[in-house]
Formats: structure tokens, C-alpha cells, sequence
């Protein structure tokens, strides 16, 4: 990562960020947070460290509610995403970063669109629905760092309250980005950038607590929504561009 200080100051405020509304909404660090990591690290690294965080800040969250984790329902969801996680690691290992940059744009901003209408689809109902996203989950966690949208679309198909989604969404989000990690390895970053993104994590978790008694879930969710989509519409455009100077 280049450009010293600015570089991970910038790389800090983007992990307090996501993991503000992640702490507020149950969900989003991937979504508010993976295009701008991508942005300043790379396809690669960007999706790593989304991973890492996103998993941190999970566990951070389970810590509150880890006794409302329906751990029968959630043990296909995690079997199919361990099975899928290789298969995306795989493909985004093998892209060239601007076809990766304008996928995962457009993955983001159409998972977010789906989630944004509450789609109902038949084909995420019942046991096999529930392999079809952890899949799909799977997959897109380890190739793009955004996992959290089928397993949102799952739930929205399943008719879970969200007093039960959260904490399940936080137990799927530390199980699934461990497994990435453990497929492609750690993200490689300074001593100093590590320190700042720590702290980013900690400061986002107090922060997101905090403003989760003043803002209503509902704003919450659509702020989630509105800066998720704003991040890959932006994160598409730079593919795009990337792919046509050439």
C-alpha cells in the first residue's frame, strides 16, 4: 500500500466506517466498506482485509447476542458457503484486476438492489434454498468480499424477524470469512496499518453501538443500502474505465 500515513489514515477511517453501520445495522461492513478497500489496496488485498474485518467485527457483535444463534438452521447455510469458498477464490485469483474491479462492482450493486426490494424468490425457500445461498454466499464472499447480500435475501425468503437475523448473520459473517481466510490467506499490510485498522474496528464497533439507540433500524438499513450502492456503482465505473483505456 502506497502513500504512507494518508494512505492508511484514509484505509482506517474506511474500516471505522464499515464497521460503524455493521455495529448499528446487524449488517453492511462488506457492503459500505469492500468497494473503497478495493479502491486503495486492490482487488486482492482490498477483499482480504474486507474479510478480516468484516469477520472481526462479527465476532464483536456475537459477543452481544450468541444465544439467539439457531445453529440448526445456520449449519447449511455454513456447509454450502465452505464448499463454494474455494471455487471463488479460485476465479478471482485468476481475473485481471479490472474485469475483477467492474464484477465486483456490479455483484455489489446488484446484491444491493435485490436486498433494496426485499426480492422473493422461490428458489431460496426451504433446505435447498438455504445450500443455494450459502453458495452463492460462499462464493461471492471469497471472490468479491460481499457475502452478507444472500444471506440477507435468504432470511428476507425465510420470514426471519430481525431480532433473529442479526446474531445468525453475525455467527454466518465470523463462520464464512474465516473459512476465506483460511483458503487465501492473510491480507499483507504494515505494522502501522494493522495498528489503525484495529483501531478502526474498535472505534467503529463503540461508534455504531452508540448511534444504534438514536437512529431507527429502518434508516439504519437504507443508509447501509445507499452508501453499499453509491461504493459499487463506483467501484464498476473504475472497471469499466480501466477496461476500455486498454
Amino acid at each position: 500500500m502506497s502513500g504512507g500515513w494518508t494512505a492508511e489514515l484514509v484505509l482506517s477511517g474506511v474500516v471505522l466506517a464499515g464497521a460503524s453501520v455493521q455495529r448499528l445495522a446487524g449488517i453492511g461492513f462488506a457492503l459500505v466498506a469492500a468497494p473503497a478497500l478495493v479502491l486503495l489496496l486492490g482487488p486482492a488485498q482490498g477483499v482480504l482485509l474486507s474479510n478480516a474485518a468484516s469477520g472481526a467485527i462479527s465476532l464483536i457483535g456475537l459477543a452481544d447476542g450468541w444465544r439467539r444463534v439457531r445453529l440448526r438452521a445456520m449449519v447449511p447455510l455454513v456447509a454450502a458457503a465452505a464448499c463454494a469458498v474455494p471455487a471463488g477464490a479460485w476465479v478471482a485469483a485468476r481475473l485481471p484486476q479490472d474485469v475483477l474491479l467492474a464484477g465486483m462492482g456490479a455483484l455489489v450493486s446488484a446484491a444491493v438492489l435485490l436486498v433494496a426490494y426485499g426480492a422473493r424468490l422461490s428458489a431460496l425457500r426451504g433446505p435447498s434454498g438455504a445450500l443455494a445461498a450459502g453458495a452463492a454466499s460462499g462464493f461471492m464472499n471469497s471472490a468479491a468480499g460481499v457475502g452478507g447480500p444472500a444471506m440477507s435475501l435468504y432470511a428476507v425468503n425465510a420470514d426471519w424477524p430481525v431480532r433473529e437475523f442479526v446474531p445468525n448473520a453475525q455467527f454466518y459473517g465470523v463462520t464464512v470469512n474465516a473459512l476465506s481466510l483460511l483458503v487465501k490467506g492473510a491480507p499483507r499490510l504494515t505494522s502501522p496499518a494493522w495498528l489503525l485498522v484495529a483501531a478502526g474496528i474498535a472505534g467503529g464497533a463503540v461508534a455504531g453501538k452508540a448511534l444504534a439507540d438514536r437512529i431507527p433500524e429502518a434508516r439504519a438499513r437504507r443508509l447501509v443500502l445507499l452508501l453499499a450502492l453509491a461504493g459499487g456503482l463506483t467501484t464498476l465505473a473504475k472497471g469499466l474505465w480501466e477496461l476500455t483505456a486498454h
